[in-house]
């Protein structure tokens, strides 16, 4: 059978969601404590490889097992194997040929930014502390541009190898809670370092050091260097992912 399982993880510790040869990450942490577990090889499968240091809610993988283990089943005893930074929220039997990386879905990305003079250490490790303060409805009013279908591609690092940079941004957002100001994206995926590089170009139109009608020219572009930074990993979370 088919099961898939939805992880909650605190990536601070890992290198990212994928198997990496120098270095502990979550998939690997998830295939030891399966094959443990099931007493079978197994192989996961997920749906966003989220870099080093990024954290989530609800990222989505699936693996295939013999075991008469009923699958709703399966996430608890996993729970006992895995750090306490690493925790499965649930499990599930789907059909065979699932597979939560091709399969239509909608996936939210946020970015948390402490916009205060000094740091908080009880929020170091998912938000990332901007001393200046940002104009959050100039943010907002740009990150509407983001609302449609585009070409990312002044949005994604050189790196990003895919066919197309083309992709749908359903929903944009910035607001600001206490001294914290949240950047929640809503897609249908997102290329490599997109969020991050979306935060980074956002936090120069709040610091006015770019007006928000000029993210069309970064568009048009085409072009990584007219966009903003790649903001720090460990301010990025991903929030979950719906299937259709």
């Amino acid at each position: 059978m088919r099961v898939m399982i939805v992880v909650a993880y605190d990536g601070s510790n890992y290198s990212g969601w994928q198997i990496q040869p120098n270095g502990v990450t979550i998939e690997q942490k998830l295939n030891e404590a399966l094959t443990d577990l099931l007493q079978e090889p197994i192989s996961i499968m997920g749906a966003s490889r989220t870099d080093a240091g990024v954290h989530s809610l609800g990222n989505v993988a699936v693996f295939d097992t013999t075991s008469r283990m009923p699958a709703d089943k399966i996430s608890f005893a996993l729970n006992q194997r895995l750090p306490d930074d690493i925790v499965v929220q649930y499990s599930c039997q789907v059909e065979d040929d699932f597979h939560p990386r091709y399969a239509a879905c909608r996936k939210t990305y946020e970015y948390k930014i402490l916009n205060r003079k000094m740091p908080d250490p009880t929020k170091r490790k998912d938000t990332f502390h901007y001393y200046y303060d940002l104009d959050v409805d100039k943010m907002n009013e740009a990150a509407a541009y983001l609302i449609g279908q585009h070409d990312f591609t002044s949005f994604s690092s050189v790196k990003a190898q895919v066919k197309s940079r083309v992709r749908t941004i359903y929903t944009a957002k910035v607001y600001k809670e206490d001294d914290v100001i949240h950047i929640r994206l809503t897609g249908d995926g997102f290329l490599y370092n997109m969020v991050r590089i979306i935060a980074g170009t956002l936090i120069k139109v709040g610091a006015g050091e770019m007006e928000p009608m000029y993210m069309l020219e970064i568009f048009r572009g085409r072009n990584r260097e007219l966009a903003g930074p790649t903001a720090p990993a460990h301010g990025l979370t991903m929030i979950g992912i719906e299937y259709e």
